[in-house]
């Protein structure tokens, strides 16, 4: 029963159709979700238009957590199995999984990546969304595990049907991680990497060293507030939504949430493509200056029959 045009969908094979739709003079903002080649290709032909149009494209991030040493010592075990329940979910296809794990070396650090390898060793693969995707995350997973310096910690249950993402969780340490920067791209999936810091000044080199994303994630305790402090600075120039104690792969539609992130997260930081505000990147701001009340939209005529809350020399 909707007005004709309010959705439709078309399919095809080829990027041909996604370009097709960008350059056409009747679009006049575009939303993509895909990989940083795609979404920088449509923005080169939205930018080339006669009048150029935004693009909001969500395109890579890895989603870094970071395991305080006081919440690492009092639950490592509990904190590695909730890991991989995150990192598997959806075959990992979700555009928050956690792709990066931050932590200072030690016993603490240890026990975590046993509890997540014995986690990740029993759970069970997924069907990946397409055969691109299947392709595109077997190849990055194949590339990860022979970068020099990289350990393989586990991998996950190999699936019996076609298409489905074996898991897998790589180990390495802070120097090698800072000197190899393939080390910090995304790989679509449930693919995971666990960096050994050997303090916090190393840690936060490390994150400062990453490009933008989309949420960073903090396990912390009371005790290791102060040391979540000084990383905070870092975190908000880094990711558009900053999470404590939980897995960043719940995302809630509500006022407060922020899904999206700086450059290549997005390609604009500025706004949010799920909560209250996301319809914000798709309107345009219009004033009326000195309009008789008869020529105003509804909403803004001071008898305001919408009964909608309005601002009145910014006050509602």
């Amino acid at each position: 029963g909707l007005p004709a045009g309010v959705f439709a969908l078309l399919t095809g094979q080829t990027h041909e159709l996604g370009g097709a739709l960008v350059s056409d003079s009747r679009i006049k903002a575009v939303g993509f979700t895909g990989s940083r080649a795609g979404g920088v290709a449509l923005m080169k032909i939205a930018n080339a238009r006669p009048e150029p149009i935004p693009v909001y494209a969500e395109m890579s991030s890895v989603n870094p957590v970071v395991l305080f040493p006081h919440a690492l010592a009092a639950r490592a075990e509990a904190l590695g199995a909730a890991f991989v329940g995150s990192l598997t979910m959806g075959s990992g296809q979700f555009c928050t999984n956690p792709g990066l794990v931050l932590a200072l070396e030690g016993p603490d650090l240890d026990t975590f990546i046993a509890s997540a390898s014995a986690a990740l060793a029993a759970a069970h693969p997924q069907v990946m969304l397409t055969p691109g995707i299947f392709g595109a995350y077997e190849q990055g997973v194949e590339k990860l595990g022979s970068r020099p310096g990289v350990t393989v910690a586990a991998r996950g249950l190999v699936g019996e049907g076609c298409n489905q993402g074996q898991g897998a969780l790589f180990v390495v340490d802070a120097a090698t991680f800072a000197a190899d920067p393939a080390l910090s791209h995304e790989v679509f999936g449930s693919s995971s990497v666990v960096v050994r810091a050997p303090d916090l000044a190393t840690l936060a080199k490390l994150l400062e060293g990453l490009e933008g994303q989309l949420t960073a994630t903090l396990h912390l305790d009371a005790e290791d507030a102060e040391a979540a402090r000084g990383l905070l600075p870092i975190l908000e120039r880094k990711a558009g939504r900053i999470l404590a104690n939980g897995w960043p792969t719940g995302v809630e539609v509500a006022p407060a949430m922020v899904h999206g992130g700086p450059f290549p997260a997005t390609s604009d930081g500025r706004s949010t493509s799920v909560g209250t505000r996301a319809v914000e990147r798709f309107l345009r701001p219009v004033c009326y200056q000195d309009l008789p009340d008869v020529l105003l939209p509804a909403a803004l005529k001071e008898a305001n029959p919408w009964g909608v809350k309005r601002a009145v020399d910014g006050v509602l």
